[in-house]
């Protein structure tokens, strides 16, 4: 069984630099394996005109004043950005870190984003194709990155949906992150699981982590194969949830 690894996905709304910056030093403190941001850039919650900061640039300022932990976006919006462009953003933060970078990504789903920046919104079927087309465009991009990446770099991929997220996961990602209960996460990894045998691929290779639900027990997680447990928090950084999740490692 893989070692149970314990995360938190610092929202970076309604804060600023210097609090979301001391959120992540108490985060690596803590002794959480990740450290994440997402990849939006307004709020997702509270006040829509809210104080908001972009992925990707954060992530590199979270790679920099941090030592020991993995450190990604939960996940990156493939639609925002040329694939090969994000290879090198990716390689270089990967550098910045010393080799924790875990190179999160995903379809996209919020509108607003889409629309206000001036990208093409579409349908899903849309997005999930153009997420197809960018995973080996990346990959293949960091073999031939001058410098090239510090690790091979892991590949999360978040979703839940059977016919092609799963598809996608089982073919390029390293690790699969969904959401639901234990049940729900049951029913996503043995499917994920069927894709893996399609493919010829190992479904040990793939770790699977979960942004947890309300009141479900992280043993019953485990119980269906999860091993990443992954804390959703926002200013004021309650790390409640967190600390009770490392004693219960412990």
């Amino acid at each position: 069984m893989r070692q149970i690894k314990i995360g938190v996905q610092l929202h970076p709304q309604h804060t600023t630099w210097a609090s979301f910056a001391d959120a992540v030093r108490h985060a690596e403190a803590l002794g959480c394996d990740t450290i994440w941001n997402w990849d939006h850039f307004f709020p997702l919650y509270g006040d829509p005109q809210g104080a908001h900061f972009e992925g990707w640039t954060l992530l590199s300022a979270m790679a920099a004043i941090t030592t020991r932990a993995e450190v990604g976006c939960l996940v990156t919006c493939n639609s925002y950005r040329n694939p090969a462009l994000l290879a090198n953003m990716a390689k270089t933060v990967d550098h910045i870190s010393g080799g924790r970078l875990i190179c999160g990504l995903g379809s996209g789903w919020f509108e607003r984003d889409y629309s206000e920046y001036g990208y093409h919104f579409g349908t899903a079927g849309e997005r999930l194709r153009a997420l197809g087309d960018a995973l080996p465009i990346i990959k293949q991009r960091w073999d031939v990155e001058v410098p090239p990446p510090v690790r091979p770099i892991p590949i999360l991929i978040g979703g839940g949906g059977e016919k092609v997220t799963l598809r996608l996961t089982a073919e390029y990602a390293d690790i699969w992150h969904g959401f639901g209960t234990a049940e729900v996460l049951r029913h996503k990894n043995a499917v994920l699981d069927e894709w893996c045998a399609k493919l010829g691929r190992d479904p040990q290779a793939i770790e699977r982590s979960v942004s947890p639900a309300k009141g479900e027990s992280l043993d019953a997680y485990v119980a269906v194969g999860v091993t990443h447990f992954i804390f959703g928090i926002g200013e004021p950084w309650d790390f409640s949830a967190v600390e009770a999740a490392l004693r219960w490692r412990a």
